[in-house]
C-alpha cells in the first residue's frame, strides 16, 4: 500500500514543480525580501516589517490558492483523461490513488514554503547578524500543516461538485471565511436570537479555526517561539482535521462512479 501511495505522490509531485504556479511566488517573494534587504541601508526598520508583513501575506494567500487549485484538479481530470481506468486496473485501490494524490499535492506546497522560509530566515539573520529563533520553523510548519487541511479539504470537494471551478470557488471563499470571521463566530453568536445563536456556536466548536494556524505576525516582530506542547496540539489539531475529510473522501471515492 505503501509504496502505491509513493507511486502516485511521486508522479503528482513531479507534476506540480514542473508547473509555473511555484516559481511565480517564489519570484515575487524573493523580490519582496530583495526590497526588504535594500530598505535595511537606509534604517527603515518600520518598512522592512511591513515588506516582511506583505511578503508573509502573499505567500499565504498564493499557498492558498496553489493548494486548493492543484488538488481540486487531481480526481477529475483524472477522470477526463480516462487516465483513471488503467491507473484503478492496475493493483491499487480508489483509496491509495486519494492517499497518493493528497501526498504528493501536500509535498510538492512543502518544497516551495521551505524555499520561501529559508530564504526568509538567511535574510533575517543576515540583518540580525544571529540566527532567528524556532518561531521561523513553527511558522513553517503550521503553514504547512494548514495546507494539508485545505488540500484535503479540496480533494473532497473534487468528489462532491461536478466542476474543478466550482469546487475551487467553494473552497476558497470558505476558507477566506474561516480564516477571518472562524476566531468571530462566538462573538457574532451572542448578538443573535434562538436557535440561530446556537447554530452559530455549534459551528464554532466544530469547524477548523484556520487563525490558529497564522504566526505571521510572531515573525514579523521576532516574538519568541510558542510553547512546544501548544505547537504539538496545533499539530494535532490539524492533523485531526485533515485525517478526518481524508476518511469522509475515501469513504466518497469508493462509492463514486466514474463514468
Amino acid at each position: 500500500m505503501i509504496r502505491n501511495i509513493q507511486a502516485v505522490a511521486g508522479v503528482v509531485l513531479r507534476e506540480m514543480l514542473r508547473r509555473k504556479d511555484f516559481y511565480v511566488v517564489l519570484v515575487l517573494s524573493f523580490l519582496l525580501v530583495g526590497l526588504m534587504a535594500a530598505s535595511r541601508f537606509f534604517s527603515a526598520d518600520k518598512a522592512v516589517a511591513s515588506l516582511k508583513d506583505a511578503a508573509l501575506l502573499i505567500i499565504w494567500i498564493s499557498a492558498f490558492v496553489i493548494a486548493v487549485t492543484s488538488a481540486a484538479r487531481q480526481i477529475p481530470a483524472e477522470c477526463e483523461s480516462g487516465t483513471i481506468f488503467p491507473l484503478l486496473a492496475k493493483p491499487i485501490t480508489r483509496t491509495e490513488v486519494l492517499l497518493g494524490k493528497f501526498m504528493g499535492c501536500w509535498l510538492a506546497c512543502g518544497v516551495a514554503l521551505a524555499v520561501f522560509y529559508a530564504f526568509l530566515t538567511i535574510f533575517s539573520a543576515s540583518r540580525a547578524h544571529t540566527m532567528p529563533g524556532a518561531i521561523f520553523f513553527q511558522a513553517f510548519w503550521a503553514h504547512w500543516i494548514l495546507l494539508g487541511l485545505i488540500i484535503s479539504l479540496a480533494l473532497l470537494g473534487s468528489l462532491v461538485f461536478a466542476a474543478p471551478s466550482s469546487n475551487t470557488t467553494i473552497c476558497l471563499v470558505a476558507l477566506a471565511g474561516l480564516w477571518l470571521l472562524g476566531g468571530h463566530l462566538n462573538h457574532i453568536a451572542l448578538r443573535m436570537t434562538e436557535p440561530g445563536s446556537t447554530l452559530v456556536y455549534i459551528l464554532y466548536y466544530i469547524l477548523p479555526h484556520v487563525e490558529l494556524f497564522d504566526l505571521r505576525r510572531l515573525v514579523v516582530h521576532d516574538y519568541p517561539a510558542v510553547p512546544w506542547l501548544m505547537w504539538a496540539a496545533q499539530t494535532l489539531y490539524g492533523l485531526t482535521y485533515t485525517a478526518a475529510l481524508l476518511v469522509i473522501g475515501c469513504t466518497l471515492f469508493q462509492r463514486k462512479s466514474l463514468r
